[in-house]
């Protein structure tokens, strides 16, 4: 019996609308134009078909449906792909074009399976339409043979934009036209896109941000340059090149017009000077001041990314980089700020967590987060300013976003050793645990490298232990992402250094995930799980637990084959399991462990030979022991 009317047409109008949003993307002329164009195409042409099968009411069969809905799923990807693609840094793809060309390549294989698995030679269509879908199925199918190659002159070029201080003008005029960011509004969406990349990783500028920067400030200085020389001779290039540099256009303040020294973006997503808005806000306005839109909460966010391309142009013009005033804020030598804590700033911020509306206290959550992510200034303003304990009770937010900005914002606060106490000494410990039990995903994997955070003091271990910490994070590896697993093997471990945390985690069923994560070696988990085990084989209880779960094939197998440090931990594990214990020994000697035993004697480290000598010795013995009991 196949699916209900109701349930078919449900199915085939979704695909419609899928196919319907997708097409609604242009075809790229940038960098992934032809395989971005070449798969938008191909997915408009898949509509006629679903089209007709609801316009003429074919009732499909139940062994008919499944590839109808693995076509969904595909589409529903598809259609993400191109949203992230779309709407993202530029420069962020085109540092990861590999990545982003695989997944085009992951979306044409994923519809050319669920072609397969419809059944379209034998579902009522006219003519016209199956042999459309034939065709397409087959351009899917050669598609998805075929390897996208990378073009040759846009990675010279970004070689060439990237590692010469002064590129070819040429060059850079190339990779703006490639990119798609010739003009400054361009630039200026490209630079708010970098900031949403930057708020994605926490605000923590990694090494790709800083050459997305980098290359960025240059195509600017690109495209100011070019815009303010009309005249292109080579003399009044030239020329101009001595006049004051005109500052781009985005770089100025819509309210002041007055280059900007604190940029921060409003809920609208438009940014303004951070005194320009807040005299805006102070007078009572509700709205957006450019884009007149009301505004959803007052919450203003640093725009990190636009402020050091600020510093970047201004650098490079030879302008004094403007400084912000503040009660809170710190000077490096050398005239650097080095803190972008305002304490007016924290204390309304504080404000809006103790009686602001839920919106507020997100907002407010989410930008103490980020400040205090940035450095140790910050840290020791917000704390200082009364923060921790307004964050901890916010651990208790019913809201889920609110909860990820408190436990994040007291994981970045924990950095400071000074916080650590005073975060513990709130009551901190219990709330984290019970964000680490019952909260999303993300604020679980905060929660647990909090309480990492927290147990580098010994007493700490005691009482994280002891609120039931290590079981919930027992699940989190078992269930989390990899970085969320990363996250529970480093606070598991740190705690077991305390005896009584051995037992805990044990008890807890910790060695079955431990041993799972240890036979999955691409899952990049191999060296936190061995880790562990060689804390826990130091304890009775651990010992037996690892023995039971039938690791020792496994241990020899790392001992042959694993990297100098895992080798060393497997060594070092296996010698707790069968010292004492003859059953243990003989396992190991039955799976190979003397070979491998004897390479690692000689090409191991320090402890490794040591560990791997004794366990020689114990092994021989056990040979002679059953040489002399062979009858001549």
């Amino acid at each position: 019996m196949g699916l209900t009317n109701c349930s078919q047409e449900e199915l085939m109008n979704r695909l419609v609308d899928s196919i319907k949003e997708i097409s609604g993307f242009t075809s790229s002329k940038g960098f992934f134009g032809k395989i971005q164009g070449d798969l938008l195409r191909r997915i408009t042409l898949l509509s006629p078909f679903f089209e007709e099968l609801i316009d003429v009411n074919v009732e499909l069969k139940e062994d008919q449906v499944s590839g109808f809905e693995v076509m969904r799923i595909a589409l529903d990807s598809s259609l993400e792909l191109f949203r992230s693609v779309n709407g993202g840094s530029k420069l962020f793809q085109i540092f990861h074009r590999a990545s982003v060309m695989q997944k085009f390549h992951d979306m044409t294989v994923e519809i050319e399976a669920a072609l397969s698995q419809i059944p379209y030679d034998t579902i009522e269509v006219s003519e016209e339409v199956r042999e459309q879908i034939q065709l397409l199925h087959f351009q899917f199918k050669r598609a998805k043979e075929r390897g996208e190659e990378f073009d040759i002159q846009l990675n010279h070029d970004l070689a060439m934009a990237e590692n010469v201080m002064d590129p070819d003008p040429k060059i850079l005029k190339r990779l703006s036209q490639e990119l798609q960011l010739s003009t400054i509004d361009e630039l200026k969406k490209e630079s708010h896109a970098m900031h949403e990349y930057f708020l994605s990783c926490d605000g923590d500028p990694d090494d790709c941000f800083e050459r997305m920067s980098s290359l960025l400030k240059k195509l600017v200085d690109s495209v100011t340059m070019e815009s303010s020389e009309p005249d292109t001779s080579t003399g009044n290039r030239i020329i101009s090149r001595h006049r004051s540099p005109v500052i781009p256009e985005y770089f100025r303040c819509p309210i002041s017009l007055e280059l900007m020294k604190d940029p921060v973006i409003v809920s609208t997503g438009q940014t303004y000077e951070r005194s320009s808005i807040q005299k805006w806000l102070d007078a009572g306005h509700k709205t957006c001041p450019k884009s007149q839109e009301t505004l959803l909460h007052s919450g203003l966010t640093p725009n990190y990314v636009l402020k050091s391309l600020i510093a970047l142009w201004c650098e490079s013009n030879g302008i004094e980089l403007p400084q912000n005033q503040g009660g809170c804020r710190t000077t490096k030598p050398g005239g650097s700020s080095s803190s972008d804590c305002d304490r007016a700033f924290v204390l309304a911020l504080l404000e809006k967590l103790v009686n602001g509306t839920t919106e507020q206290q997100r907002a407010a959550a989410g930008e103490l987060r980020l400040l205090a992510k940035r450095n140790v200034d910050n840290r020791v303003c917000i704390a200082e300013a009364g923060a921790i304990p307004l964050l901890v009770e916010l651990l208790s937010s019913p809201d889920p976003r609110t909860q990820e900005h408190s436990v994040t914002a007291l994981l970045n606060l924990s950095i400071n050793e000074g916080n650590k106490g005073a975060i513990v000494d709130a009551g901190a410990i219990t709330d984290i645990v019970d964000v680490l039990k019952n909260g999303s995903m993300e604020a679980r994997e905060n929660a647990a490298a909090t309480l990492f955070s927290l147990s580098v003091i010994d007493e700490n271990k005691v009482a994280i232990g002891a609120a039931g910490a290590i079981q919930a994070l027992i699940s989190l590896l078992d269930e989390g992402t990899r970085r969320g697993k990363k996250d529970a093997a480093t606070a598991i471990f740190n705690l077991c250094i305390y005896q009584g945390n051995k037992s805990r985690a044990v008890k807890g069923g910790i060695v079955d995930p431990l041993t799972r994560l240890l036979k999955d070696a691409g899952g990049g988990m191999v060296d936190e799980a061995l880790a562990i085990l060689a804390i826990l084989s130091t304890n009775q209880e651990g010992k037996t637990a690892i023995a039971e779960a039938e690791s020792i094939p496994v241990l020899v197998e790392i001992i042959r084959t694993g990297s100098p440090r895992n080798r060393e931990n497997a060594a070092a594990i296996l010698w707790y399991l069968c010292i004492g214990n003859m059953e243990r020994l003989n396992v190991a000697r039955e799976v190979g462990a003397e070979i491998a035993l004897k390479e690692l004697t000689e090409n191991g480290t320090d402890r490794a030979k040591r560990k791997a000598a004794s366990l020689l010795e114990l092994i021989q013995q056990i040979e002679g022991v059953v040489a002399s009991t062979v009858p001549v």
